[in-house]
Order: structure tokens, then sequence, then C-alpha cells
């Protein structure tokens, strides 16, 4: 099966500095639709939204609350 990674755009902020995934809003396994919200980041108290880049099901790479990096892949969509 073909999954498209979800991945922190690596511009989303300005410098190098990590963020934290503050909330997914679907579960591992759910259905999802392309552009949909599907996760939260957090970075120096601004939030950014992750969108799915396609239509499928999510796979979770990266738990809530954890750390991450731009560039950094934190799921896919399959």
């Amino acid at each position: 099966m073909n999954q498209t990674p979800i991945l922190i755009p690596a511009t989303l902020w300005d410098d190098d500095s990590p963020g934290v995934i503050s909330t997914w809003l679907f579960e591992d396994g759910d259905a999802v639709t392309q552009d949909a919200v599907v996760a939260e980041v957090m970075n120096e108290k601004v939030s950014f939204e992750i969108m799915a880049p396609a239509t499928g099901t999510l796979s979770i790479a990266v738990p809530a609350e954890a750390e991450v990096a731009l560039g950094q892949r934190i799921g896919a969509v399959g």
C-alpha cells in the first residue's frame, strides 16, 4: 500500500528550535480526507495546523506531546 508521509513543513517557523505535537485531531487508523487538519503543533506559544496530504487511513508515527523538528515525518496517510 502506498503511503504519503505527513511532514512538519521545513518552513513552518523561523529557527531550528523544536516544536511539540500538541494534539492529534484523529486517532491512528481513522479515515481522513486530503487537506483535513489532522494535528496541531506548537512552537514558542504559536500553534500551527498540520493537514493531511492525501485521502486515506491515518498512521501516526509520533505521539501527542512529543518534540518534533522541522522536516520531520510524524505520520502517513495510505
